[in-house]
């Protein structure tokens, strides 16, 4: 089959690479000239573990093929991918500037029957959007052509994505019409079992809740892991003792320094004010970004309290930038708040990551209070504190004596809860981690 996918991020590009990889003959269509042009040459614009060579390999078969021209991948594809950003807009809800832009230039070129797979993450309502405004410009055109609209969410892990898509837990279609059913298992045809059929809106909102849900499990245990800290509990033995509990299993309950990425902050917020959109008041999800927000502010509050409100002129260490290991993303990460309270209490940051320091450097540019090593040591090197943001696997078993001795003091303040607090404290390393350890109540 001929497939087009429109914007080629993320989401897009894994989608197209596994396309082409099972067979199918893959267009990929982005408004950036310099992205294409890039991944005619083989350069990846985003780190993901297995997807250059998968790119490279189906790009040399002439499976899958790169342009800027619409026109052409309209013409190309009888099914056409819609995979650009929704970003939040000022209020919160998600964009669709974008998505409905792609909609129209659909319906501006086809001259055949096309299906238009909605892949972005978009509100519920969406899918009836898009087929108005393909139907406005057909009409437009005085142009009778039939065509399907459907909703096919991502479930892809940042750092697993491949795998996931081609190996998927479930492949969710959303259709009003079952027309185009035979053709939609198609692309699919390693997962049929996989497929669960329903109504556009209801896998317009599969999405979301399914992200929400994460969330709130995140937002739960890191509430759980501040009483603990008060309490003189210990959270890792508590998460053992509810995980225990097939009901509740040990999926996304570990605390931390707050989540990030572009989907969970984005998705709770796009929710929220999707039900504030039909009045109805979501006092959980609220509270579920209320306490991510208070979450991301932990680790500064751990180091403010530590050194006395006395930060500036102070060197702290930092590993791990990007908001999750495997990934160079740093959108909404931890790592990100922490350095920006740092810089404004007049600190300076030495920070490692395995992955992401060159969108660091894109992020925050060139500046004294900054500066990225190559190495995890180096990183630790005449700094005042070692802060971990990201559990990189890397990080888990390093030299204790080393970091004892290249610290100017002997501390670490650990948001992902990578060490053990009996080992930090026959180490002699002070250590603060996110509901164990060593107690600083803020």
């Amino acid at each position: 089959m001929k497939v087009t996918v429109f914007g080629i991020g993320y989401v897009g590009l894994v989608q197209a690479a596994v396309l082409s990889d099972v067979g199918h003959e893959v267009c990929c269509v982005d408004i950036d000239a310099d992205k294409i042009e890039n991944l005619k040459k083989g350069i990846i614009p985003i780190y993901e573990p297995g997807l250059t060579p998968l790119v490279q390999s189906n790009y040399d078969a002439g499976r899958i093929h790169f342009t800027t021209n619409a026109e052409q991948g309209v013409a190309f594809g009888e099914v056409q991918f819609i995979a650009v950003g929704t970003p939040p807009d000022e209020d919160g809800s998600a964009d669709l500037q974008y998505v409905l832009k792609v909609a129209e230039t659909i319906a501006t070129y086809m001259t055949s029957e096309k299906i238009v797979i909605d892949k972005s993450t978009v509100p519920v309502g969406t899918g009836d959007k898009v087929k108005a405004r393909i139907a406005k410009v057909l009409s437009a055109r005085k142009q009778d052509i039939s065509f399907h609209v459907v909703s096919n969410p991502e479930f892809l892990k940042e750092g697993a994505a491949v795998n996931d898509c081609l190996r998927p837990d479930r492949i969710v279609i959303g259709m009003d019409s079952s027309e185009a059913e035979s053709s939609l298992r198609e692309p699919f045809n390693r997962n049929h079992d996989r497929m669960i059929f329903m109504d556009i809106r209801s896998a317009e909102l599969t999405k979301y809740a399914a992200n929400c849900m994460l969330a709130t499990k995140i937002s739960f245990m890191n509430e759980m892991s501040n009483m603990a800290e008060k309490l003189g509990a210990d959270i890792e033995m508590v998460r053992k003792g509810i995980g225990s509990d097939e009901r509740i299993g040990y999926h996304f309950i570990y605390p931390g320094c707050g989540y990030g990425g572009s989907c969970f902050p984005k998705d709770v917020q796009a929710l929220v004010k999707t039900a504030e959109s039909i009045g109805y008041d979501s006092a959980l999800l609220k509270s579920v970004e209320t306490v991510n927000a208070r979450q991301k502010q932990k680790l500064f509050g751990y180091l403010n309290e530590y050194f006395a409100d006395d930060l500036a002129g102070k060197t702290f260490a930092i590993w791990g930038l990007s908001f999750k290991p495997k990934t160079d993303d740093m959108r909404e990460a931890s790592s990100r708040v922490l350095m920006e309270s740092l810089w404004a209490a007049g600190a300076t940051v030495q920070a490692y990551d395995p992955e992401a320091m060159e969108e660091c450097q894109r992020i925050y540019g060139t500046r004294d209070d900054l500066v990225l090593v190559g190495t995890k040591e180096a990183a630790l090197k005449k700094a005042d504190a070692l802060v971990i943001c990201t559990e990189w696997q890397n990080f888990r078993a390093p030299d204790f004596e080393m970091i004892k001795s290249s610290l100017r003091h002997p501390v670490i303040f650990d948001g992902r809860n990578l060490y053990s607090p009996q080992r930090m404290a026959d180490s002699g390393i002070d250590y603060y981690a996110i509901g164990r350890g060593k107690s600083i109540h803020i």
